[in-house]
C-alpha cells in the first residue's frame, strides 16, 4: 500500500485546531463524569431530593440548619418520601440530597465549559466557518438537555415514586448523543495521518456508533425499572434462553418499555448483536483496509466491546451492586467514545474553512 500524505495545513489553523481539540476534550471528560454522576444518582435513588428547577439559584446549597429544613419539607411532600423513606432523617435526606446537587452542579459546569471557551475562540477567529454551526448545534443540545432533565424529574414529584424510565431512558440517551457529537468534532479536528477508509468500513464504523447508543437507551430502560435486580442469571435468563413471559402486558409494545423481563431479554440481545457487529465490522476491516490504522482500531473496538460484555456479566450476576453498576455504565462511555473517534477517523480529518 502505497504511503498517505495528508493535505498541508496552514500553520495558524492547526495551532487553532490543536486548542479547539484539546477544549473540546475538556469537556468531553466532564461529561463523562457528569454521566457517571448521574448514575450514581439513580441508584442510591437520589434523583429526587431537589424538588425545584432552580437553573441559578440552585448553584448554591443550602446554608445552616434553617435552610436544610426547609429543603428537606419540601422532599416529605412528594411520594418518594411517604411510600419508601418516610421517617428518614436529616442526614439521612442530606446524603441524597448531596448526590443530585452535585449532578445537577456538573451539568452547569458542562455549560459554562462549553460556552465561555466558545465565545473567546469565535470572537478571536479561531474557530473555523464549518466549525461554528457544529458548536452551536452542541450548544442547543445541552440547552435540550438541561429542560429534559428537568421533564424527568418531574415526572417522580407528584404520582411516582421514581421518575418514568422513558424519560429517563431520553435523558441519559441524549447525553449520550452530546456526549459522541463533541468527541466527533474534536477527532476531526485532529491531524490524520492515515488515508479515508472506503465506503464499507465508514458506513460499519457508523452503525457501530447508532448500535451502541440504542444499546445504552435499552441500558437506560433496564435501570429505569430496576429490571438488572431480577434474573440474575447468565446465560439463561430464568431458567431458558428464550423465558417465557416476554408479552404479559397488553398492548404488546407495551412489554418493551414496561416489562421488566421483556426489557432484560432485548438489551441481552442487543449486547449480543453489537459483539456480532464488531466482530463482522474487524472482518471487513482486513479484508478492505489490511495493514491500516483502521483495521487496527476495529481490533481495540472489538477487544473493548468483550470486555463490556463480560463487565455487564458480572453486574448482573451480583445483583447490580453500585460499583459494578458504575464501572459498566463508565465502559459504556469508553466504548462510545472510541466508536465515535473511530468512525471519525475512517472519514479523516475535517477540510480547511
Amino acid at each position: 500500500m502505497t504511503s498517505f500524505q495528508s493535505p498541508a495545513i496552514p500553520a495558524n489553523v492547526a495551532e487553532n485546531r490543536r486548542w479547539v481539540r484539546i477544549w473540546l476534550y475538556v469537556v468531553v471528560a466532564t461529561l463523562f463524569a457528569l454521566v457517571l454522576v448521574g448514575g450514581a444518582t439513580r441508584l442510591t435513588e437520589s434523583g429526587l431530593s431537589i424538588t425545584e428547577w432552580k437553573p441559578i439559584h440552585g448553584v448554591i446549597p443550602p446554608i445552616g440548619e434553617a435552610e436544610w429544613q426547609e429543603e428537606f419539607a419540601k422532599y416529605q411532600q412528594i411520594p418518594q418520601y411517604h411510600e419508601i423513606n418516610k421517617g428518614m432523617s436529616l442526614d439521612e435526606f442530606k446524603v441524597i440530597f448531596w448526590w443530585e446537587w452535585a449532578h445537577r452542579l456538573l451539568a452547569r459546569g458542562v455549560g459554562v465549559i462549553f460556552a465561555l471557551p466558545m465565545i473567546f475562540f469565535w470572537a478571536t477567529g479561531r474557530l473555523e466557518s464549518a466549525t461554528k454551526p457544529k458548536v452551536l448545534g452542541l450548544f442547543f443540545l445541552g440547552g435540550m438537555q438541561g429542560a429534559l432533565g428537568w421533564w424527568m424529574v418531574a415526572s417522580g414529584l407528584s404520582e411516582r415514586t421514581d421518575v418514568s424510565q422513558y424519560r429517563l431512558a431520553a435523558h441519559l440517551t441524549l447525553a449520550c448523543i452530546i456526549f459522541t457529537a463533541v468527541m466527533v468534532v474534536a477527532r476531526g479536528h485532529a491531524p490524520h495521518h492515515e488515508r479515508p477508509a472506503g465506503t464499507l468500513t465508514r458506513r460499519l464504523a457508523g452503525w457501530m456508533v447508532v448500535a451502541v447508543l440504542v444499546q445504552i437507551y435499552l441500558g437506560g430502560l433496564v435501570a429505569g425499572l430496576n429490571a438488572g435486580l431480577t434474573y440474575n442469571t447468565w446465560p439463561l435468563m430464568d431458567g431458558a434462553l428464550i423465558p417465557g413471559g416476554l408479552f404479559s402486558q397488553a398492548p404488546a409494545w407495551v412489554n418493551f418499555f414496561e416489562n421488566p423481563k421483556t426489557v432484560q431479554f432485548v438489551h441481552r440481545i442487543g449486547a449480543y448483536t453489537v459483539l456480532a457487529l464488531a466482530i463482522w465490522q474487524v472482518v471487513a476491516a482486513f479484508r478492505n483496509e489490511a495493514g491500516t490504522t483502521h483495521a487496527r482500531r476495529a481490533v481495540v473496538f472489538l477487544g473493548l466491546v468483550l470486555v463490556q460484555a463480560a463487565i455487564g456479566i458480572t453486574t448482573l450476576l451480583l445483583v447490580v451492586p453500585i460499583d459494578w453498576a458504575l464501572v459498566h455504565q463508565g465502559v459504556a462511555l469508553v466504548v462510545l467514545a472510541f466508536a465515535a473517534a473511530h468512525w471519525r477517523g475512517t472519514r479523516g480529518a475535517y477540510p480547511v474553512s
